[in-house]
């Protein structure tokens, strides 16, 4: 249980919050590239951050304050151009890094004053990788954003896209407690099937390891042993709001009480020819069932958000009674109240990659074989079991793709 306060700082991300300086010192997923491509322009709200994100027409990425300091007109409806992005109600021109560029009557009506020269707006870096953009909207020098293993392996990518009505630190503990997947995705599927009676093989023992890059949590159940790659190899609570699985899921926070869901996948195509993708499609992950109103429960994230939005907005933890299966939820709040001392002090938290050399496909502990491995049918794709809504261009591409190749 946590007092009052220990709970307004995990969940709290504005600007000046310890937990919100923290999350600022790293990259965050905002949107899928390919958004960008099919729209130049995208409002996005980022910690309690009103901003646009833009492409110009050389190509380049802004993120810039969402209303233009002018009069405050809303920039996602502004004109990306060679150098910028210009107001469509005055026409004043910014570039990436906030600076105001041009100003069309003010420069006729008193050329002298350069009154531009005196306006800036709020800026930050944007960078492309894995089919994502993003963001980071900390202090100078920016970090480099992690150049995970996965992001370049051959295979079949995809984006998922969600916002959930909750805080993200829900979602984050969720990444480290491994018991909630034997009744959550196990013995309440099969309720939902109408199979009440039907039970998962139990947990007899998990553990919980810190290293480099986050948190790994190990299980033995029934029909495992610690000879399996579940004990072994473990699954991973990727710091400081992801978890992977072979697959990523960022929770990133729009604001304290909603969170922007970014999965990613990598599905291994047959074959050994060279596989690569024009682009890497994204899609919206739909939440609610608009035939019921209720949430889906079909799919593995969608029974998280279940779980999460449950909670409540912000989740009183204050009322909670934690046992053994918690180990995990209590130690990752104790490291993030730690790191967030480290960054208010001026350092940099924990994960933070600033030497390129270092940054080079970098692995993580990935289950690949026995309990626990992805499953795909003989001669076909993975089917999407993790999010409910997959576009079924996208489903009718994969088992293209796979028929192709498998016959080879």
């Amino acid at each position: 249980m946590l007092s009052a306060a220990e709970n307004e700082v995990l969940t709290r991300v504005g600007r000046g919050t310890p937990m919100g300086e923290l999350m600022r010192r790293y990259w965050q997923p905002v949107a899928a590239v390919a958004q960008l491509d099919e729209r130049p322009t995208l409002p996005v709200r980022l910690m309690g951050e009103d901003l646009v994100l833009y492409k110009d027409a050389r190509g380049g990425y802004g993120l810039l304050d969402r209303h233009c300091p002018h009069r405050r007109a809303d920039l996602s409806y502004g004109v990306p151009e060679d150098r910028g992005i210009r107001c469509h109600y005055h026409g004043w021109l910014f570039d990436a890094a906030g600076a105001c560029l041009q100003q069309p009557f003010e420069e006729i009506a008193r050329p002298e004053a350069r009154f531009r020269d005196k306006i800036r707006t709020t800026a930050y870096p944007v960078q492309a990788k894995a089919g994502l953009l993003w963001a980071y909207l900390g202090p100078a020098p920016a970090p480099l954003v992690p150049d995970w293993e996965l992001f370049d392996e051959r295979g079949y990518k995809q984006i998922v896209l969600a916002e959930i009505p909750c805080n993200w630190f829900q979602g984050q503990e969720n990444s480290i407690d491994p018991i909630h997947f034997e009744w959550l995705h196990s013995n309440w599927s099969a309720a939902l099937r109408g199979e009440p009676g039907a039970r998962a093989p139990r947990h007899l023992k998990i553990a919980f390891e810190e290293f480099e890059w986050g948190f790994v949590y190990r299980r033995v159940r029934e029909d495992t042993t610690e000879d399996d790659e579940l004990w072994t190899v473990g699954r991973v609570c990727l710091w400081p709001n992801c978890l992977f699985t072979g697959k990523f899921e960022w929770r990133v926070p729009i604001d304290d009480e909603r969170t922007l869901h970014v999965a990613w996948f990598n599905d291994p195509v047959p074959g050994e020819a060279p596989f690569a993708q024009a682009r890497i499609p994204y899609w919206r992950g739909p939440i609610t069932d608009s035939a019921t109103g209720r949430l889906f429960t079909s799919h593995i994230m969608n029974q998280d958000f279940v779980a999460w939005i449950g909670q409540g907005a912000i989740a009183d933890r204050t009322k909670e009674h934690l046992g053994e299966s918690d180990r995990g939820v209590i130690l990752l709040r104790k490291r993030m109240l730690e790191e967030a001392a480290v960054a208010a002090k001026g350092g940099d938290p924990k994960a933070v990659i600033r030497d390129p050399s270092k940054n080079v496909a970098l692995p993580l502990p990935r289950v690949r074989t026995g309990r626990g491995a992805p499953v795909a049918p003989p001669g076909r794709p993975r089917p999407m079991l993790f999010h409910a809504g997959q576009p079924r261009e996208i489903a009718e591409e994969m088992e293209r793709i796979w028929a192709e190749r498998s016959s080879g």
